[in-house]
């Protein structure tokens, strides 16, 4: 018997990541793909089986299907697809599914996002730690048992039903015309774009799309497809003011997110993205519809580092806010249980009841493109009504001692006229509304992440210096 095989290097708490032929091989993958089957209970049922653009996508494709064809489930191979393609044709077949892809990390990567049927979730606490432990085990005994009557292979093609869906819930005909400048990163984008906005499989919207890296290559050659960093928003801003542009839309590696950015080349920040798109399905969900009655108090998920407009929006639009932590799962879990419409988080993640409670970009930016066209204001004045505090977007501090850290701020902003939440970290509140700030310790890394906002520039400058000062204090290195 071989020694015991551990892949918690690559077996994260939401999903699967790591470096290819290092920590995620195609053995591994094979012996997951018959874990996947024993542990979710799918022998005899269909498995849907997709990929990035990444090279390493459709290898680990197919070892992940003799996995699940050993221990008797059918594969249907979605081929190439976007994230937010798979959790559509796991919500749309109902079966379970999964997608190799690495997000936004650099191209040496590559990894599993799995959901079950519905496009429920799968994590940690929710069979992947199990899926590991069986994985484990057939590596170690190097050996997967195959059943008597192994499962079937098959393909299909989901772009054109996947566009049909998103289109049917967002009528973008009637827009006026507008400029869309789209950065796809060289990510899955440059597939989904032109099937859902243009007019590649579907007739043709009022809108010229601009395309920027639309080549799928799993390489990067262009910037990393990761949009949450400023520098790699600056080419799709540069290209907005020289095509004059209407918006700019940037996409990560696997289209889940959507990051936007107005004619001026200035982003949209996610939580005016997520303000605006709640005022949108809340309408939508009170009006009701054929398949669903009005409802009177559509529910919408926050995290708590969303700004306070998102909440203040929702309650006057006859909505109900509810805030949750930060963390996909937690909102994947509360949309669920909370029946919501809609949810947003500040890392431009985006949830949809009418997407099975997933995260779509693409179905964001089209809400973005409806709110901008139905009406004659250019983008940088529509957003502002959803802007109006003063944000410090996310500061990481490197500290040795976080507890401590977060005990000199407890010290000096804990007193009277302040409210203190533990729901995600600590958070501050001063009474009287003029500012609040979160603090947060991040569960890998020894950093403390500071999220403030403020009715005034210079009020939220002074609360995030005197923050920074306490939490920084003999500390040697910031990023």
């Amino acid at each position: 018997m071989n020694s015991t095989i551990d892949l918690s290097d690559s077996f994260k708490a939401y999903d699967i990541r790591g470096v290819v032929r290092e920590t995620i091989t195609r053995e591994t993958v094979e012996a997951t793909g018959a874990a996947f089957v024993d542990v979710l209970e799918l022998a005899g049922q269909t498995v849907l089986v997709g990929g990035d653009m990444r090279p390493s996508s459709p290898e680990f494709s197919k070892a992940f299907a003799a996995g699940v064809t050993a221990r008797g489930a059918d594969v249907v191979l979605l081929d190439l697809i976007s994230t937010d393609e798979l959790y559509y044709a796991c919500g749309s077949f109902n079966a379970a599914g999964v997608t190799f892809t690495a997000s936004h990390n650099p191209a040496q990567y590559n990894g599993i996002k799995m959901a079950k049927a519905g496009a429920i979730p799968v994590s940690s606490e929710t069979g992947l730690k199990e899926i590991q432990a069986r994985a484990e085990h057939y590596l170690t005994e190097g050996t997967i048992p195959a059943v008597e009557k192994p499962g079937s292979i098959s393909v299909r093609d989901v772009l054109r039903d996947y566009s049909e869906y998103l289109r049917s819930l967002v009528d973008l005909t009637d827009s006026r015309p507008l400029k869309v400048v789209v950065d796809a990163g060289n990510g899955m984008a440059g597939m989904t774009t032109p099937a859902v906005l243009g007019d590649k499989l579907l007739p043709k919207l009022p809108f010229e799309i601009v395309p920027l890296y639309f080549e799928l290559d799993g390489s990067f050659p262009n910037h990393p497809a990761n949009p949450l960093e400023p520098e790699n928003l600056r080419d799709l801003q540069a290209a907005v003011v020289e095509h004059g542009a209407d918006i700019g839309l940037a996409f990560d590696g696997d289209a889940d997110r959507c990051f936007v950015i107005d004619e001026k080349g200035d982003p949209v920040s996610p939580s005016a993205i997520t303000a605006m798109v709640a005022r949108r399905e809340i309408r939508r969900a009170q009006a009701g519809s054929a398949t669903r009655p009005p409802e009177e108090t559509p529910t919408i998920i926050h995290n708590l580092i969303t700004s306070r407009a998102v909440p203040e929006l929702v309650r006057n639009d006859g909505g109900r806010p509810v805030r949750t932590r930060v963390g996909h799962s937690f909102i994947k879990d509360l949309m669920a249980s909370e029946g919501a419409v809609f949810g947003g988080e500040h890392s431009a993640h985006y949830y949809f009841r009418d997407f099975y409670n997933a995260d779509t970009g693409m179905l964001a930016a089209m809400h973005v493109l409806a709110a901008l066209g139905e009406q004659d204001l250019p983008l940088s004045d529509l957003a502002r009504e959803y802007e109006p505090y003063f944000s410090s977007g996310e500061v990481n501090s490197r500290v040795e001692d976080v507890p401590a850290a977060v005990e000199r701020v407890r010290a000096e902003f804990a007193v009277d006229g302040v409210t203190v939440d533990e729901l995600d970290g600590v958070t501050f509140t001063a009474d009287n509304g003029e500012w609040w700030f979160n603090l947060r310790a991040s569960n890998t890394e020894p950093f403390l992440r500071l999220n403030a906002e403020a009715e005034s520039q210079a009020t939220m400058e002074k609360v995030r210096d005197r923050v920074l000062e306490l939490v920084r204090a003999n500390v040697r290195e910031n990023v």
